[in-house]
């Protein structure tokens, strides 16, 4: 009785190679994809919160003018007397009155600590949101 020790090795075929590529290369595909989903979610998340928050800032002046008759003299106004909540971790707020009647110029700016990569970010809103909450006139 001969036992062998070592026995032929299999030479690989172009089929057999191209079986094992195959799976893990749709593998990495779908990785990628799901990364890049990901990240688009993200940017498409943070730029809609700052236009939320932008609004919010805007309703709020748009409220006191309704009220009061003159636009609030700062965010701190605003804050005190109607409520505003500002998130100073997360924004940057700008608010400039230009004149007794005119609409303040209000932007709001990201720090970036809330996600990696967004930077300075900006969002100008050239449309007046003129929506009042009729509850607090009730």
């Amino acid at each position: 009785m001969s036992t062998r020790v070592f026995a032929k090795k299999k030479k690989l075929s172009p089929s057999s190679v191209l079986k094992m590529i195959v799976p893990w290369a749709l593998f990495l595909i779908v990785v990628v994809a799901v990364i890049i989903g990901v990240q688009n979610v993200s940017k498409s998340s943070e730029g809609e919160s700052l236009r939320t928050m932008e609004q919010a800032v805007r309703r709020s002046v748009v409220q006191c003018y309704a009220l009061e008759g003159r636009y609030p003299p700062s965010l701190d106004y605003l804050q005190e007397h109607y409520g505003l909540h500002l998130d100073t971790d997360k924004y940057v707020y700008h608010y400039q009155v230009t004149g007794a009647n005119l609409l303040p110029q209000i932007v709001v700016f990201s720090t970036g600590s809330g996600s990696a990569g967004a930077g300075m970010n900006t969002t100008v809103n050239t449309a007046v949101d003129t929506t009042v909450d009729t509850t607090v006139l009730q």
